[in-house]
């Protein structure tokens, strides 16, 4: 429903933007903040880049999680309609960050996590992004109990602006 939305407001433009800035919303009320700036390569293909940040509990979150995480993500996106940034995707992301705990026993490791997506972007009017997929994803992302580890289902939903 979500990218029959986006397409159906998504304009056509013979122009098409070489850059997006986003954020993700859903992450975002998980704990995890992402800004994405992406940057078309070709008709099929695009990269993107940004911070990634766990500084509070998410709205799933049970109970206290007294960590936080701070890296970088990347991902690929590979446009078959030949149409980057807009268009039906599959997407390869990674995140890698340091976590670290923020109560005794302080310690700090690695964490994070890859997945693999299927989407849509829409840019409604010249500059309005709309993004969403669905996917899996395997989380090596925990300390001392708290976060997450193994496979679970992944979901990508993006707000920004196209230039």
């Amino acid at each position: 429903m979500f990218w029959l939305l986006c397409a159906a407001f998504a304009a056509e433009s013979p122009e098409l933007p070489d850059w997006t800035v986003t954020v993700d919303p859903l992450t975002t009320a998980l704990g995890y903040v992402h800004l994405q700036t992406e940057r078309v390569l070709s008709s099929h293909t695009s990269i993107y880049a940004g911070p990634h940040l766990r500084l509070f509990d998410g709205l799933l979150t049970e109970g206290r999680e007294p960590f936080v995480g701070i890296g970088g993500e990347a991902g690929f996106r590979y446009f078959p309609w030949g149409k980057a940034p807009t268009g039906g995707w599959v997407m390869a992301r990674g995140v890698l960050a340091r976590l670290a705990t923020t109560e005794a026993p302080k310690t700090a490791e690695a964490g994070g996590y890859g997945s693999a997506l299927v989407g849509y972007t829409g840019i409604v009017g010249k500059h309005f992004v709309l993004s969403g997929g669905l996917g899996f994803q395997y989380l090596a992302y925990d300390i001392q109990g708290y976060g997450s580890s193994g496979p679970f289902p992944a979901a990508h939903t993006n707000l920004g602006v196209a230039f």
